[in-house]
């Protein structure tokens, strides 16, 4: 019955805290209209009804009218919200037709949204990204290839057609081809490496400029990944393979799981992260490995008092699994719960905190444990953009 709270607490969390950053009506106005406020070089507006003539500064720019950029060429536009969009050479820009909505068909852009202003949504062909109080650089290629990095806060971004919507962190970047038609998991860059780009190094300071510092900072702290652990190349060596990535999955597993018996619970999750990391191909047994391998090999998880696995114990598995390969996180969830279906309460709380932007991706593939026991029944991972139906959790 407890689990079950806690479930319910941490999905009405979520509701409430994206009721809270839904834009207001006047918040929406705010991102309707520009006003350029710096010209580099070749930059004009196309007003749908009206010849291209030269942006200058001051000028107003709202829905129906289009800013371009040329080769060599900048601009910046800020809204009376205080987002700001700075736009690279050879861009085509727009103000979206829905609320706070803007449009780039292609280029480069950096956007930086203020905290509580509403948060805004970026169109880029077939991708939307949606942000609250972030800055990002985007880049939308001809061939239709986009990349899209979170300088700091984070962003949800998705590709509708398929169904697929993945969080992007600060200092992460996500890409999306056109050929495999998916966005694929995001990655780590370097910070310091992007403060490079002419978005923001040929303009003035921006006011997220301490935040991005932070995460700079953050970045040089971070521990190595398990392919320098010399405990694991020692067990994988053991198991008869010369590397972590070499290694059959296998011998992965059984280097994995003899450390997984000695480590502590906190440990455990630091391992999850970054064996994912290193072998995505086997992100669902890793999780299965953590859940059951440190619970004395147990799988019914029955154990004696005091010795049961905590839901936040749980929620730490299950979140650095899918930070580590959140494109993976309905197979991740599901491997979960079929090894564990005692504790899926507890994965299912897990999921929806991590993943909260994750709609499409969140869903659990029922795994057949016995179709007479109605407890056996694997719930949805719930996004707060939908609300658990009656009977649920």
């Amino acid at each position: 019955m407890k689990t079950r709270h806690l479930v319910v607490l941490a999905i009405t969390s979520l509701v409430c805290a994206l009721a809270a950053s839904l834009p207001s009506e006047s918040a929406a106005a705010d991102l309707k209209e520009a006003q350029v406020t710096q010209v580099v070089q070749d930059v004009k507006l196309l007003p749908s009804n009206a010849a291209p003539r030269p942006a200058v500064v001051n000028d107003n720019v709202r829905q129906g009218i289009a800013v371009q950029t040329g080769v060599q060429s900048r601009s910046e536009l800020t809204f009376k919200d205080k987002t700001i969009t700075r736009l690279g050479e050879k861009t085509i820009f727009s103000v979206g037709e829905g609320a706070r909505t803007i449009n780039l068909s292609s280029g480069q852009f950096l956007l930086y949204v203020p905290k509580n202003s509403g948060g805004a949504k970026i169109k880029m062909g077939a991708v939307t990204a949606a942000i609250t109080g972030t800055t990002v650089l985007g880049n939308v290629n001809p061939n239709g290839t986009t990349t899209f990095t979170v300088l700091e806060g984070s962003a949800c971004i998705r590709l509708d057609k398929v169904g697929q919507a993945l969080m992007v962190h600060a200092g992460q970047q996500l890409t999306f081809d056109p050929v495999s038609n998916s966005l694929e998991d995001p990655v780590d860059v370097d910070l310091n490496k992007v403060l490079t780009s002419a978005l923001i190094k040929g303009f003035k300071p921006l006011p997220s400029a301490p935040l991005i510092q932070q995460e700079i900072q953050k970045q040089h702290g971070a521990p190595g990944g398990v392919s320098g652990n010399a405990d694991l190349t020692r067990a994988v060596n053991v198991a008869g393979a010369s590397s972590v990535r070499t290694a059959t999955p296998d011998q992965f597993m059984q280097a994995l799981e003899s450390l997984f018996v000695r480590l502590t619970p906190h440990q455990v999750c630091d391992y999850v992260a970054a064996a994912v990391t290193a072998r995505p191909d086997l992100a669902e047994r890793i999780v299965v490995a953590a859940l059951t391998v440190s619970r004395g090999g147990r799988s019914d998880f029955k154990q004696p008092v005091g010795k049961q696995i905590s839901c936040e114990e749980i929620d730490c598995i299950i979140r650095a699994a899918i930070n580590a390969h959140p494109s993976a996180t309905k197979e991740i969830v599901s491997a979960a719960v079929s090894a564990a279906p005692l504790l899926r309460d507890c994965i299912v709380a897990a999921a929806n905190t991590v993943q909260p932007c994750a709609e499409a991706n969140a869903y659990v593939q029922p795994a057949i444990l016995d179709s007479i026991n109605p407890a056996n029944d694997i719930p949805e991972v719930v996004s707060p953009e939908k609300p658990p139906s009656s009977g649920g959790l």
